[in-house]
């Protein structure tokens, strides 16, 4: 698998749309302090988050069923810095118009969300297309890419097991608008492009996501 180029032929969509389920994955201790803009437990954390797309679209590109993965390395606080390495996996059964489509939201340089997360990346380390394999049951979550990339989660119990547990109001979430449902990791390993953890046991969340310009 190469490494892709960003396209720039095409001009930039006015109308995109992505919404459907989102999981994610640290190295922290739940609950994770980034999501209140304070320093990560080790003082540095290494996340994989994972998109797959119910619904989407990019001008009259239609990105239905697709899976889009990013891995974030910050030596810091997320926030104040020092700024995050960056690598980005996208659906390998997706056509080249709709993976120049999905690299134009995910990079930023379409607006919204990501417009704004990109300013806190110092370095990408590279976009590559990938087998992903992306699953829901329940309350659990799981992402595998092969020879870079394992990732399981489950929903912690709280007192009422009909009732998940949630971070209400948080100051910062990659689903803007729901709250992450609050779990534990079974499974975290990555290797690739100069990066390696395994974060087993730590920190996650899952939730709907809805994005747009």
């Amino acid at each position: 698998m190469q490494n892709l180029n960003i396209v720039r032929r095409t001009k930039l969509a006015k109308d995109w749309k992505l919404q459907g389920d989102y999981f994610e994955g640290c190295n922290c201790d739940s609950i994770c302090p980034c999501l209140f803009l304070s320093d990560p437990d080790k003082g540095f954390c290494n996340v994989t988050v994972a998109w797959h797309v119910e619904k989407g679209h990019y001008d009259d590109i239609q990105l239905d069923g697709l899976n889009v993965v990013a891995v974030f390395a910050s030596p810091g606080n997320m926030f104040t810095g020092p700024k995050w390495k960056a690598a980005l996996y996208l659906d390998n059964g997706a056509s080249q118009e709709q993976t120049e489509a999905l690299t134009k939201i995910f990079s930023g340089q379409s607006g919204g969300f990501f417009s704004a997360a990109a300013n806190f990346i110092g370095e990408m380390l590279g976009i590559k297309s990938a087998p992903i394999t992306f699953g829901m049951d329940g309350k659990r979550r799981w992402l595998h890419i092969p020879e870079y990339l394992s990732l399981e989660i489950e929903a912690i119990k709280g007192g009422d097991q009909n009732k998940d547990s949630l971070v209400t109001n948080p100051a910062f979430t990659v689903a803007p608008g729901y709250d992450p449902v609050i779990s534990r990791s079974t499974k975290h390993s990555y290797k690739d492009l100069g990066l390696e953890w395994d974060s087993s046991g730590k920190n996650g969340f899952y939730s709907k996501f809805n994005y747009g310009p």
